[in-house]
């Protein structure tokens, strides 16, 4: 009997510890003021954080931020774990989310999420930033980075081939290929560097095209029937069977192909920049020109990978979260002069983009205006919605072109992509 009581009385115990341990985590702004944020990358957007909490001090002395820093793959599934379980414990009041998952959340989840329509005007952001952080009518997310795309070119391996940037500048993938196949003949030098495993430059090349892997509803797949994805696969085998890329498998071998000399090209996302000014040795050898474009009708030399924006859950402390954002990331151009200048974060704040420190030269670029150039390339970004199933639709994409290299033909394995997409989709 008394073995049973025992038992009980533990039990009990970590009732009470958990129950305590939750309560503390759901009314954290409640008890404390304090505001939790949850972010990735500490050099960037934890510090772009930091540097809004100081803003808003100057209008909130007893304004506090705790931010909480986390890999996006980490937060992405704490935030699908807590909000699936019906409950809000343990949820921050502001979380960054990626934009190509943003709708994911939002249709998931839209109780969790607090409407910011009334804190800031969503017309004063770039217009491709609208449709991730927007649902149903209303405005959930506060846009924050581009992921506005370019060309990083050596300039001192086109020189030996023969080559300029203005004649890779404007250029179609098709192209690209063709003067790759030269350089790398000439030169000994890969042309780029891509992951198999990880094919990012398939969202890059088919946003230029203005369409996606779903319709514009953002849940139906489009995939065997979508001209930008085909010519998209056929370049993207075509760059490793030509062989003018280097196979990289992470993050660390494609930071190496590019640092250590071995391609003469790198085509991404503007976040690229510091780990190509990282190679002190390689100053006033790089420039930067616009993105190629697929041989497909009306695409534009603009595209976009990657970026993110904040978002306020629905808990204590939600009010007061709006109004920081809205106060920082929302309306401060001062702010955004410090961010482009003290961590290189391209905002997509429309108001802010004309100031002096978005003008300013990059010596490791030869004096070129890069972050000027990227605002240009930014405001001709295709607009498209991402809807809510681009890494599931990208998982099987990825199974079907290793059948295409193994010598599926390209309609079929396009077709099959199809059927997978919609068994899944429809899920």
């Amino acid at each position: 009997m008394k073995k049973w009581m025992t038992v009980i009385m533990v039990v009990l115990l970590i009732c009470i510890l958990s129950a305590c341990s939750f309560g503390a985590a759901k009314n954290t702004y409640e008890e404390s003021g304090v505001l939790t944020a949850w972010a990735w990358d500490p050099l960037f957007n934890v510090a772009a954080l930091e540097m809004a909490g100081e803003y808003y001090k100057q209008e909130d002395e007893d304004f506090k931020l705790q931010i909480i820093e986390n890999g996006q793959k980490d937060i992405v599934q704490r935030l699908n774990t807590g909000l699936s379980s019906g409950t809000m414990h343990g949820m921050p009041n502001i979380v960054l989310i990626e934009d190509y998952r943003a709708q994911s959340f939002l249709q998931a989840y839209p109780d969790a999420f607090y409407d910011l329509s009334d804190y800031f005007d969503i017309d004063d952001f770039a217009d491709y930033k609208k449709a991730p952080t927007s649902f149903e009518g209303g405005q959930y997310g506060v846009p924050f980075d581009t992921g506005v795309t370019g060309l990083y070119l050596r300039t001192d391996y086109l020189e030996e081939a023969g080559y300029t940037p203005e004649d890779l500048t404007n250029i179609t993938w098709d192209e690209f290929l063709e003067i790759g196949k030269d350089i790398k003949e000439k030169t000994g030098k890969y042309m780029i560097s891509i992951n198999p495993n990880d094919p990012d430059d398939l969202r890059h090349m088919i946003q230029t095209a203005g369409v996606w892997f779903t319709e514009e509803d953002g849940r139906t797949a489009d995939i065997s029937d979508n001209e930008a994805v085909k010519e998209a696969v056929r370049i993207y085998n075509a760059l490793q069977e030509e062989g003018i890329a280097h196979i990289n498998t992470d993050w660390s071998s494609r930071v190496s192909a590019f640092n250590s000399g071995a391609v003469v090209s790198v085509a991404v996302g503007n976040w690229m920049t510091p780990n190509i000014k990282a190679e002190e040795s390689q100053a006033e050898k790089w420039t930067v020109v616009p993105i190629p474009r697929l041989p497909v009708e009306g695409a534009v030399n603009a595209s976009n990978l990657g970026g993110s924006s904040f978002y306020v859950l629905n808990i204590p402390g939600k009010e007061k979260a709006a109004e920081f954002l809205a106060s920082t990331f929302g309306s401060n151009k001062e702010l955004y002069q410090d961010l482009v200048t003290e961590i290189g974060a391209i905002g997509t704040y429309l108001p802010a983009l004309d100031g002096e420190a978005f003008q300013i030269r990059d010596d490791f670029f030869g004096g070129q205006k890069i972050i000027a150039d990227f605002i240009t390339w930014m405001e001709e970004i295709p607009s498209v919605n991402y809807g809510m199933h681009t890494y599931a639709v990208m998982d099987i994409l990825i199974g079907e072109i290793q059948k295409y290299k193994s010598g599926k033909s390209l309609e079929e394995a396009l077709e099959d992509a199809q059927k997978q997409a919609e068994g899944r989709l429809s899920n």
